[in-house]
């Protein structure tokens, strides 16, 4: 027989407009959305609480948070899968892709050893059916790094990379156009000025031996697949240009307006960062993601390296920006997943995944109480 759900009493975030009702949910698959309330004994009264669907989060590094909590403590890596899966699902997150780094610039070495593992982690635990959230392969490639290639080759054919995303963080450019920032994020980690001058001239070099040969060679490695391909820190329209030129359909956390604007107009996507909008701004000076979203510049959020910042960045949007409840959940849900190229998810109609979230709103906060993954609950 199969198992039966009944939510009901809900603030339901439907697609089209919010809806106190009830939801049926048959085994992993939304069955029934009615208005109104089930009299049901059975059924479970979500005393008007929101239900929204499962959050769909394209691009976290919240698992390198558990593998390196300290500068100088790793973490055991499967423990440190457990916890980051442990914290998206309890942020509501029900589809995760785990942006991992592919590539090294001389300042992020224990990324490599987060990437190997990680693959390793997720295949093993995914097979367990251990995993609370459903995991997915985001390799986030550090294009003028030498050994990017080397690293991507090994898992270009894995079977749960859904998205790849070409990067650049050398310094003067993206990011780190500001020099002087950059300077100061170095002797903030702990390097003298002098290598930190060197550091620039020897990265700016690698850059522009292996940007262009790198950049061609991954797009011919992903070409024709069913992969989506993003940009990273888009700062100008020259910038985006390329890449929509290269078949890049998404621009992720664009830094400036200006890019984020082009690249709507180029028919790409645009991803900002969830903890931008939370946290009021970019906190590496970069336009504030509100902004982007009044323009009407941001298609989705990702949570980049906070979980919880996803839904609070939703109910944020309907308050300071001005936009719909089911608009706002979009960005968290359908888009994303759609972007993932995972059309069963993302939102309340009959025939999806049964993918839901249980949120009440403290205040103007909104606290996620429970989830249910596919039907069964999580959390």
């Amino acid at each position: 027989m199969i198992p039966e759900t009944i939510f009901t009493n809900a603030t339901l975030a439907l697609p089209d407009e919010p809806l106190i009702g009830t939801i049926v949910v048959r085994g992993r698959t939304i069955a029934d959305v009615q208005p109104g309330r089930s009299h049901l004994a059975a059924a479970l009264d979500l005393d008007g609480d929101h239900l929204i669907p499962g959050v769909v989060d394209i691009h976290t590094d919240n698992l390198e948070r558990q593998v390196q909590p300290r500068s100088l403590a790793r973490w055991p890596s499967r423990s440190a899968m457990v916890a980051h899966d442990a914290q998206c699902a309890a942020a509501g997150i029900t589809t995760v892709l785990d942006a991992l780094c592919l590539g090294d610039l001389g300042f992020d070495a224990e990324r490599i050893q987060t990437f190997r593992d990680g693959v390793v982690d997720l295949d093993a635990l995914t097979a367990a059916g251990l995993l609370k959230a459903d995991h997915f392969l985001h390799l986030r490639c550090e294009v003028p790094a030498t050994d990017m290639l080397e690293l991507f080759d090994p898992v270009a054919d894995h079977a749960l990379i859904r998205m790849v995303s070409l990067m650049d963080h050398s310094p003067g450019v993206g990011q780190y156009a500001d020099l002087d920032f950059y300077r100061r994020l170095r002797r903030q980690g702990g390097m003298d000025e002098d290598t930190v001058e060197r550091r620039i001239q020897e990265i700016q070099a690698h850059r522009a031996r292996w940007r262009d040969p790198n950049r061609k060679a991954l797009l011919e490695r992903v070409r024709g697949r069913s992969i989506a391909l993003a940009s990273h820190d888009d700062r100008t329209e020259e910038e985006i240009a390329e890449n929509a030129a290269d078949g890049i359909g998404i621009s992720e956390f664009p830094v400036t307006m200006e890019a984020a604007l082009a690249a709507r107009r180029a028919g790409m996507r645009v991803i900002a960062g969830a903890p931008n909008i939370v946290r009021g701004g970019s906190h590496s000076g970069n336009v504030a993601a509100m902004e982007l979203v009044r323009a009407g510049a941001v298609d989705a959020f990702a949570s980049d390296y906070v979980p919880t910042s996803l839904v609070e960045a939703a109910f944020q949007c309907v308050r300071e920006a001005g936009l719909s409840l089911p608009a706002a959940i979009a960005m968290i849900a359908d888009h994303p997943a759609r972007m993932a190229g995972l059309p069963d998810r993302g939102r309340l109609e009959t025939g999806l995944r049964a993918d839901t979230v249980r949120v009440r709103l403290h205040g103007t906060l909104p606290i996620v109480r429970q989830v249910w993954r596919a039907g069964e609950r999580v959390i």
